[in-house]
């Protein structure tokens, strides 16, 4: 066996997933590849020397078919013998990537492998790799003879449970933007970004190194004057208990982006005078009410806990993916975290969720918020569609 060391993580600068998205010129295989580059080239190691990269992507249609993994280390320019393998688990999609590629380096299968993914949700529109298929099929549907419901719904579902106000939600969504303002303008960003290169529609090329999402001026006021994004009449005949205060504002961005890690041995470590940043050390994986859904992070959570013979307060950095304020809120309340731990520089509701990949960049901002708190343990922990959830502990290197 073998200690796994997260050697670096990067990301691309994260672009609004829509048409005139400061990415969306960008193939999806294109924008992956350049991120890699980007990674070889910060952690100045052969790409010969990677075993696999292994990546995730839930909209697995249309340009993101047929492997992303593979493609995109081709076009790239990598030499053909590494292979690639992409997976989805939802939005948990590159944490799980991570997870298998550090589980496959303790377990003795690699030495050098790399972790990513990408989503272009402005190119491959959400929900296009289902239209006209039955995708669920007729033992499921007897099980769940209501129906699933639409993750706004399960938002929604989660604040009614746990009493979370639309003011608590709008409220943590203004912190979440101006962590994220605070944190660009003191440049945290820029370890984390590899700068792409975007056509224009004149033919000439752009450099895009800023996230796209933030929006410093947004205030208490105009998230308050947001109408509620997924109220409908035959869901609350459905679910009356729900009040209706999910918003665009108090939700993850739809967004274009891609990330990656490179993830060593100790062998690899000391072969090349590697600089690790942290090792993997525990993992946890959960399935949770599939209706409820996005819950998962709180049982997750418990279970990496136990698994690593941890509490709450040995950690000193928190990244929850802020799906929805909900999720983060309800998590918060039931495990009574330390707010100031948690997705200290922002998190999805300004930064964006490329569903995909977003995975990776929880893992780029846990490492700079250990790094800048000079603290020893981080726990990463995502929700995901279908009710089920990951749980990551990383330890930061020389803590």
């Amino acid at each position: 066996m073998s200690d796994a060391f997260i050697v670096d993580a990067v990301r691309s600068p994260f672009g609004k997933g829509r048409q005139g998205g400061v990415l969306t010129n960008l193939h999806p295989i294109d924008l992956f590849a350049q991120v890699l580059q980007g990674l070889i080239r910060r952690t100045d190691i052969d790409p010969a020397l990677v075993e696999d990269l292994i990546a995730g992507c839930v909209i697995q249609f249309g340009q993101q078919s047929s492997n992303v993994a593979r493609q995109a280390w081709l076009a790239a320019g990598f030499p053909a013998t590494t292979p690639g393998v992409t997976l989805d688990r939802k939005c948990g999609s590159t944490q799980q990537a991570m997870d298998f590629a550090a589980q496959g380096v303790i377990a003795g299968a690699y030495d050098l492998v790399i972790a990513g993914g990408v989503e272009m949700m402005g190119r491959v529109t959400m929900g296009s790799n289902r239209q006209g298929h039955d995708y669920r099929g007729p033992m499921f549907d007897r099980r769940y003879p209501d129906g699933m419901v639409h993750q706004g719904i399960s938002a929604e579902l989660i604040a009614a449970h746990w009493n979370i106000s639309r003011a608590e939600m709008d409220n943590y969504a203004f912190n979440s933007h101006r962590r994220a303002a605070v944190a660009e303008q003191r440049g945290d960003f820029a370890r984390q970004i590899a700068a792409v290169e975007v056509s224009t529609e004149s033919g000439a090329t752009r450099r895009v190194d800023r996230d796209e999402g933030i929006r410093p001026d947004t205030s208490i006021e105009k998230l308050a004057s947001l109408k509620p994004a997924f109220q409908n009449a035959a869901m609350a005949t459905r679910f009356p208990q729900i009040r209706w205060s999910v918003t665009a504002g108090n939700s993850s961005q739809v967004t274009d982006g891609a990330t990656a890690m490179l993830i060593a041995s100790e062998k690899m470590v000391k072969r090349f005078n590697l600089k690790p940043r942290a090792q993997v050390r525990h993992f946890a994986v959960i399935g949770d009410d599939p209706v409820m859904m996005l819950s998962g992070v709180i049982p997750a959570t418990r279970k990496v806990l136990a698994r690593a013979g941890l509490k709450m307060d040995d950690i000193d950095a928190f990244e929850v993916n802020e799906a929805f304020a909900s999720v983060v809120l309800a998590w918060a309340k039931e495990l009574n975290a330390d707010m100031q731990r948690v997705n200290s520089n922002g998190g999805a509701i300004a930064l964006g969720h490329p569903v995909g990949a977003s995975g990776g960049r929880l893992t780029c901002a846990l490492l700079d918020a250990l790094e800048q708190r000079n603290g020893q343990y981080g726990l990463q922990t995502m929700c995901e569609s279908g009710g089920m959830a990951n749980a990551t502990i990383i330890e930061r290197v020389g803590a």
